[in-house]
């Protein structure tokens, strides 16, 4: 028995402080893969400058597998179309509203595909975009004027909406933002530091928040 004890202490211990984080591989031939080095090097960010101890060996988990239920951050992002079965909404909406967490992350050309399919995970609950004065946007680091815009495509303000389960923010879309393209590897994008430094910044806060609530 004391042995018993002692090993649900350990695992339960490891658990406390070692965190597993995934990406989101979904249906529809949107390329769920693309950004390949952008979670690493967030996590690595966090790990070095918030204090974070989040396992550095980056998962892939399905929209649709019991799974999900491991990580309490999903990251998803891509640049075309998403679809969700109804398994994987039922499978989604049970994640989020038992304590998981969606970041997605348009990359370009994501966004008329996800927002149709966020609608069969949450049928009665609309994106809401998220003001700036909501402690994810201060969570570690300052950004008083709300999510950073880090590449430009149309000219349009970068956007943060959300979904709330009660009073919970459960799931964040990131817009007009691209926050991957400067979480990636310098070469990849040839982002100015300074681009990359508040890229990685804003990705500290979702983690933060996302442990802290």
């Amino acid at each position: 028995m004391k042995k018993l004890i002692a090993l649900f202490l350990t695992l339960f211990t490891f658990s406390l402080f070692a965190q597993d984080v995934a990406v989101l591989k979904y249906k529809g031939g949107g390329d769920w893969y693309s950004n390949p080095t952008a979670l690493p090097n967030l996590v690595k960010f966090c790990n070095d400058n918030i204090d974070t101890n989040i396992n550095e060996n980056i998962q892939t988990v399905e929209v649709g597998s019991t799974d999900i239920f491991q990580y309490p951050f999903l990251h998803m992002t891509g640049h075309g179309n998403v679809f969700f079965s109804e398994d994987d909404a039922e499978n989604l909406r049970k994640y989020l509203i038992s304590g998981g967490f969606l970041h997605i992350d348009d990359n370009y050309g994501m966004e008329p595909y996800i927002t149709k399919e966020l609608k069969k995970v949450f049928p009665n609950n609309e994106l809401k975009e998220i003001p700036k004065d909501h402690k994810i946007f201060n969570a570690a680091y300052e950004f008083p004027n709300g999510l950073p815009k880090i590449h430009e495509h149309d000219g349009k303000a970068p956007q943060a909406f959300g979904i709330f389960h009660e009073d919970r923010l459960v799931l964040l879309f990131t817009f007009e933002s691209d926050l991957g393209d400067g979480w990636e590897d310098p070469e990849v994008h040839n982002d100015p530091e300074d681009v990359r430094e508040k890229a990685l910044k804003m990705g500290a806060n979702i983690m933060k928040y996302v442990f802290e609530n």
